[in-house]
């Protein structure tokens, strides 16, 4: 019923935003884009709302269209994308209130349901999955630009098919896209294996910086605003350093701080085994999944180091 609700409301409106939580990552930008894209074949007035995005993504097709600030006062829809809280929409959260009719796409396992229509599912490895049954439902047909969106997202949050979300539909639908001549293996390769000299720099910031607590069982690194002006690095280079600490043999918890413009520290938690690191990151003005999760916390790095360590102690066995 909430599909069919969600639908109706679309084929009515005019107007449209797109908004997504802030620090885009690949299932962000690429159901952003995927919904964009449909949405412009039923000829819809709509926006995209991204501040910013880390340069990885400048392959993605539309992306050029993406908006810093919304053109319009009001929306007859805003639509979120894998958000699960308006807190962590990307700055703009008053669009997505002053819509006339307000839309939640996700699939973290702790959404506050903040819209009028809640489309979640918490099984899903990547919200761009989700919008498959969305696009289709709208009687739009998943091209080769929907579909390089869409495979985006997918390979980005199961971490190229190897998290345990990974169903069998993401495969049969990867291998759809395969047959539509959708480029599986060049995206791959962009979003998972190509890293640019600065992140390969920051990437070594960290890695010398790192710290295995606990017996070895927490990883501990972090990135300040001086490393990421040091090494020229852009925004988004600092993707993918909380899996190093997490891939080490022993490790169960990793967590990664990356300083922000206002002194603040956002958070970045992965578990590997049993550690539900959404419920560490409820305690720090955050959220996500059981094994990634993130949020924010103020002080000095050794006080919001000590702090995390403390909270993640409690949980390891």
């Amino acid at each position: 019923m909430t599909l069919d609700s969600i639908i109706n409301e679309i084929n009515n409106a005019k107007t449209l935003v797109i908004l997504t939580h802030m620090n885009p990552d690949g299932d962000a930008i690429g159901s952003s884009l995927a919904l964009y894209c449909s949405l412009l074949k039923l000829k819809k007035d709509v926006d995209v709302i991204v501040p910013e995005h880390s340069s990885i993504y400048n392959f993605l097709p539309r992306i050029n269209d993406l908006k810093k600030e919304p053109t319009k006062e009001q929306y007859d829809i805003a639509i979120a994308l894998d958000c699960g809280d308006i807190k962590r929409l990307n700055g703009f959260s008053e669009s997505f209130e002053n819509a006339k009719c307000k839309i939640s796409i996700d699939h973290h396992e702790i959404n506050t349901m903040f819209a009028d229509y809640n489309f979640v599912n918490p099984a899903s490895p990547a919200c761009a999955q989700i919008l498959i049954t969305v696009i289709e439902a709208l009687g739009v047909e998943i091209d080769n630009e929907i579909g390089t969106c869409l495979l985006t997202g997918i390979l980005t949050d199961t971490g190229g098919f190897k998290y345990p979300a990974t169903s069998a539909e993401t495969f049969e639908f990867t291998a759809e896209l395969l047959r539509k001549g959708v480029k599986v293996s060049d995206i791959y390769k962009r979003v998972l294996q190509t890293i640019s000299k600065k992140r390969f720099e920051l990437r070594k910031v960290a890695i010398n910086r790192l710290e295995l607590l606990e017996n070895g069982k927490i990883a501990f690194t972090y990135i300040t605003n001086k490393d990421m002006e040091t090494v020229e690095a852009e925004e988004g280079d600092h993707e993918g350093i909380v899996d190093i600490g997490r891939d080490i043999e022993g490790v169960e918890v990793s967590i990664f701080l990356k300083e922000t413009e206002d002194g603040t520290y956002k958070i970045s938690l992965r578990s590997n085994e049993y550690v539900n690191v959404a419920d560490i990151a409820l305690l720090f003005n955050g959220g996500g999944h059981i094994r990634a999760a993130g949020g924010s916390i103020t002080g000095t790095i050794e006080q919001s180091k000590e702090r995390l360590v403390a909270e993640c102690k409690k949980h390891l066995k």
